[in-house]
């Protein structure tokens, strides 16, 4: 029997008429001894009572007329971050609406653009208004920024009508979220490498050969893993970019920097390495910089390869060794050939002669492919890379359980 003993869940029911099956929701979280708050919207309240959800939950209930001298005690920041995760139920078409916009006009919408945990959408509406292009483009949107849905199913409603729209049955919502629960408690024990973005190896104490990566995919997994509960580690050489979560980072500039890193943190059971590391180095870096000149003759070595030296790490070597390749031709051909050559369990490779996918793109479209003969190639179809980070997640989290 799968224990929820101290996970912490935040409710936030909308109006509508299936908001009275949250309640049987909460009564299977507390049968597994979950701790439960929850947040009623103003429409939420014409459909179940604060009193009813209280009652079953024995947690505080919480709405926008909930007094100011309370605040202290749990405002929208911390309310966010007490959750382990955060249920959105029924998620309606103005909620849906809402959220793609990032609101923040009321608690509920506040702790959700406040939270950096994970947020699962329970869609419940009218066949017509589930199926509207406006509806289609905001589920777009919020599947981009990370969130889940659950549903919704084919059936009757309560309007008569017949169609996909319905709300998923309670049974099905609580096996999904206590499944994410159970498995973020045993990733907790599961050490994650991530490295991204490019390096930098300097001709001079000015001048440096280097690439467009931006390292945005390799933030995005990490990120990805952390929320599902994974003790992660991002090597990052020189980008732009910031992190929220409370991620272990440790930036690095030129190749020999980030091996030393990655030597440094392991044994790890997963290493993922999306960063595009500068394949040659400067033969003999000059301690000054150089003159402008007619001609300048530079000599380059081969750099260190990290990938193909953790893959073969007899030792040490992970248990999941996924590495990255930036392609311009023959893309799967190459691809199965750094699998091989490198020893990796998985390659993941785009084409990065397309502007659309290429370096500094927030969209990418790849292609995973496997060490295991079972398994056949697995395209990842263009959109965001946010999105594509949670789907390589999934994959890690389905092989790793």
């Amino acid at each position: 029997m799968k224990d929820l003993t101290n996970k912490k869940i935040l409710f936030i029911i909308c109006g509508g008429i299936s908001a009275y099956k949250s309640l049987e929701i909460i009564r299977l979280f507390k049968k597994k001894n979950s701790e439960i708050k929850t947040i009623l919207t103003k429409s939420a309240k014409e459909f179940v009572t604060p009193l009813s959800i209280a009652s079953l939950s024995q947690g505080k209930v919480y709405d926008d007329l909930f007094n100011l001298e309370n605040e202290t005690e749990m405002d929208h920041i911390t309310l966010s971050r007490w959750a382990d995760v955060i249920v959105v139920v029924p998620a309606t078409a103005n909620t849906i609406t809402k959220l793609s916009q990032g609101s923040s006009e009321d608690l509920a919408s506040t702790v959700i653009l406040a939270s950096n945990k994970q947020v699962f959408l329970v869609p419940a509406m009218n066949v017509r208004m589930w199926q509207h292009q406006s509806t289609k483009k905001n589920l777009k949107i919020l599947k981009e920024y990370g969130y889940k849905f659950i549903g919704p199913i084919i059936g009757d409603m309560a309007c008569g009508e017949y169609g996909e729209g319905k709300m998923s049955d309670p049974s099905e919502i609580f096996n999904e979220i206590q499944n994410f629960l159970v498995n973020k408690k045993k990733n907790k024990k599961i050490k994650a490498l991530v490295t991204a973005g490019p390096t930098n190896e300097y001709l001079d104490p000015v001048r440096f050969i280097s690439n467009k990566s931006s390292g945005k995919q390799g933030y995005e997994i990490a990120k990805s893993l952390f929320k599902r509960g994974f003790d992660t580690t991002l090597i990052s050489g020189p980008t732009n970019l910031t992190l929220d979560e409370n991620i272990n980072i440790i930036k690095v500039e030129t190749a020999e920097e980030m091996f030393k890193a990655t030597q440094r943190n392991l044994p790890t059971d997963i290493a993922i390495f999306s960063a595009a590391v500068s394949d040659f180095k400067i033969n003999k870096k000059n301690k000054d910089k150089i003159k402008k000149q007619e001609n300048l003759t530079i000599n380059l070595e081969k750099n260190v390869d990290i990938l193909n030296y953790v893959s073969n790490h007899n030792s040490m070597r992970p248990k999941l060794v996924i590495g990255f390749a930036a392609e311009t031709n023959e893309i799967d051909k190459n691809a199965i050939s750094k699998l091989t050559n490198k020893n990796c369990d998985w390659i993941v490779v785009n084409d990065v002669s397309k502007k659309n996918i290429g370096f500094e793109s927030d969209y990418n479209e790849v292609t995973i492919h496997y060490k295991d003969p079972k398994i056949k190639k697995e395209k990842l179809s263009l959109m965001k890379k946010s999105e594509i980070s949670e789907k390589i997640v999934d994959r890690i989290v389905t092989q790793i359980n």
